[in-house]
């Protein structure tokens, strides 16, 4: 492809990143109380975000919605033209509308607008003029600043969809760190694909009950060496009277321990002390990373103290952890 082809292409992606990232450094500082208000309406609702739009702000919407039903905020998107057609009576009493529109006078949302309104579902817009007629019927009015599209003639929705599916996200994590919502909550919503293997809990993976391979610290090499052999992790747990881990032997404390008398040595007397272990909510990469990072394949599971399982890196992979 000629050079000159490249370069101009080139430069007109440049060109319309700048613009757009330009438009988003400009909505962030213009962010006001208004912001602030609009998440406490969504707060307040005992119902869902009912999202709308039509058209480039339609595509949005629907991303909105999609992120704030998986932080933890219930939401769902309304196509405004079905809405003027039954869909309505999909809107609660508890509801929140929030509606997307950059010139503020989409026709199709005047039916959504107006229902709203006699229902009293509080309204947040999301518009790119405060005179608008969606800005002006709205209880929160979230305006994007003056800021050009990226399109050359200025028509084609780039810029401010931008902005406004940026502004949409910054609602949803917003909400997100008001409520709390954690990594665990995260996993609940998203148990499919990378996310879900990637939030996966160690208790979700681990062996336990009678798979633990454990002895007394008293017993003998030659009892303990069976029990190893038997639950085929390649390591013992060492476990106390008062039930807490003592210390864990593994093939490498055989190999150091390594004698004519080995067998009639207790397990206490072979056991590494101090071992390191993982706790049950902890996430299975933080114990893939142990284990690469101390180069084991098995870690045991401890809670105050006391041995709850084992987990073996062939767990981690099986479960597409790694």
């Amino acid at each position: 492809m000629d050079d000159s082809i490249t370069n101009r292409d080139v430069a007109c992606a440049r060109r319309v990143l700048a613009l757009e990232s330009e438009g988003l450094a400009r909505l962030a500082d213009g962010l006001d109380g208004g912001f602030v208000a609009a998440l406490d309406l969504i707060q307040a609702a005992r119902g869902r975000v009912v999202v709308s739009g039509m058209g480039k702000s339609g595509h949005v919407a629907r991303k909105i919605a999609a992120t704030l039903a998986s932080t933890g905020t219930l939401a769902f998107f309304l196509h405004p033209a079905e809405a003027s057609h039954g869909d309505l009576g999909m809107i609660a009493d508890d509801d929140v509308v929030l509606a997307l529109s950059n010139s503020g006078e989409t026709p199709e949302l005047g039916d959504l607008v107006a229902h709203a309104t006699r229902f009293g579902n509080p309204l947040i817009a999301m518009v790119g003029r405060a005179g608008s007629t969606l800005a002006t019927a709205a209880d929160v009015a979230l305006v994007l600043p003056d800021i050009d599209e990226a399109c050359p003639m200025g028509l084609a929705p780039t810029t401010s969809t931008t902005a406004m599916l940026a502004l949409g996200d910054a609602l949803a994590v917003a909400m997100l760190e008001r409520r709390g919502f954690s990594a665990d909550d995260f996993r609940q919503l998203h148990p499919g694909g990378k996310l879900g293997q990637r939030l996966l809990k160690v208790r979700d993976i681990m062996h336990g009950g009678d798979e633990l391979p454990l002895v007394a610290p008293d017993r003998p090499m030659s009892e303990a060496l069976v029990t190893m052999t038997a639950k085929s992790f390649g390591c013992l747990g060492v476990v106390g009277g008062d039930g807490l881990l003592a210390g864990v032997i593994t093939d490498g404390d055989l190999r150091r321990h390594m004698s004519a008398d080995l067998l009639g040595r207790s397990a206490g007397e072979v056991m590494t002390r101090n071992a390191k272990t993982i706790a049950p909510d902890d996430l299975a990469t933080e114990a893939v990373q142990v284990m690469n990072a101390r180069s084991i394949t098995n870690l045991f599971v401890v809670a105050a103290g006391r041995p709850v399982g084992i987990l073996h890196i062939h767990d981690c992979l099986r479960a597409g952890v790694v």
